[in-house]
């Protein structure tokens, strides 16, 4: 890297780097030494975009050796892409040539390296200006966040779906049902909730160890998945207790058939270890609009429908009534 550059950065040190670093600048070969030693990754271009340096962290997240990278195009070496499309995202090394101004690449980007490995990556580049002022070249510090973004997609993801069984959890419940029935009420159409409750289970529990209800329940939340459309949603409301929304049903007496079908299945053996368990489901229906306009009058209706099926003497299934 020429020494005005390295003067440049000296004096022009981007805000990624440590504000400690910028005293240790006193000469190219410190610098050099310096960005060698840094956790970030380092690139640096030429005004035509070539690469001019890349430190040890760099060489490893693009598989790229200094000696190979040195006057390559930059797109070669950093091929960055969004994660969502897979296309080709903007470089923030082209944009701060092109713009004269720090850029930093989107939040969902991911770094290809020279042999396929992928890295969640976040990034800032600041162009680089010579003794006399003039855009000299431009310098992009990264860091992998493969690790970070992994840990913050899992978070969101357990905010709203349940820790044993990975169904929607209550809250995510909630909020699809108020989606749903916003959507019924545009296009004049009918969906209902079931609650459902798996009879004896405190049983099992009991008598096996919760080890083994767990499994269970684990089981139970497959067979209810399998038993509805993609466009449907079973949901764990808290222990033994399910919830299931049915969205754009042509007659109420469709959700019959669904529990009718979940029942059915959860008859048959669930293999759980060395034991050959069988359990029953009380399951109550209420249907939009008729026994509700809302998400918390819809779920009370089909509450207080369970509690007829339990009376009823479980294993069965029944609509609300008033």
């Amino acid at each position: 890297m020429p020494k005005h550059v390295m003067r440049s950065l000296v004096d022009e040190a981007p805000v990624a780097l440590p504000e400690s670093a910028a005293a240790l600048y006193l000469s190219g070969e410190r610098a050099l030494e310096m960005l060698d030693s840094i956790g970030d990754a380092i690139v640096s271009v030429d005004l035509e975009g070539r690469i001019t340096y890349i430190n040890p962290v760099a060489e490893r997240m693009t598989g790229w050796s200094r000696r190979d990278a040195a006057g390559q195009p930059f797109a070669d070496v950093l091929r960055i892409l969004n994660a969502a499309n897979r296309e080709y995202a903007p470089n923030p090394l082209e944009l701060a040539l092109m713009n004269d101004r720090p850029a930093s690449m989107d939040a969902n980007s991911v770094l290809i390296d020279r042999h396929g490995r992928e890295f969640a990556v976040e990034d800032t580049a600041t162009p680089i200006h010579d003794q006399g002022g003039q855009l000299a070249g431009a310098i992009m510090v990264f860091r992998d966040v493969t690790a970070a973004r992994a840990m913050g997609q899992k978070m969101a993801h357990l905010a709203h779906h349940d820790f044993l069984t990975g169904l929607p959890n209550r809250l995510s419940l909630s909020e699809r049902l108020s989606q749903a029935i916003a959507s019924a009420d545009r296009h004049r159409r009918t969906l209902a909730v079931m609650f459902l409750d798996v009879d004896g289970f405190k049983g099992v529990n009991d008598s096996l160890g919760h080890a083994t209800g767990d499994q269970l329940l684990q089981s139970v939340s497959r067979r209810l998945v399998s038993c509805v459309r993609g466009s449907d949603t079973v949901g764990r409301q808290g222990g033994d207790e399910f919830v299931v929304l049915l969205a754009e049903l042509s007659r109420a007496e469709d959700a019959a058939c669904v529990a009718k079908k979940m029942l059915a299945s959860l008859r048959l053996s669930h293999q759980i270890g060395p034991h050959h368990l069988s359990c029953a489901m009380s399951i109550g229906i209420a249907v939009y609009p008729a026994d509700g306009m809302d998400a918390e009058r819809l779920l009370k209706s089909a509450d207080l429908a369970l509690l007829r099926a339990k009376a009823g003497g479980r294993g069965t299934y029944r609509f609300f009534s008033a």
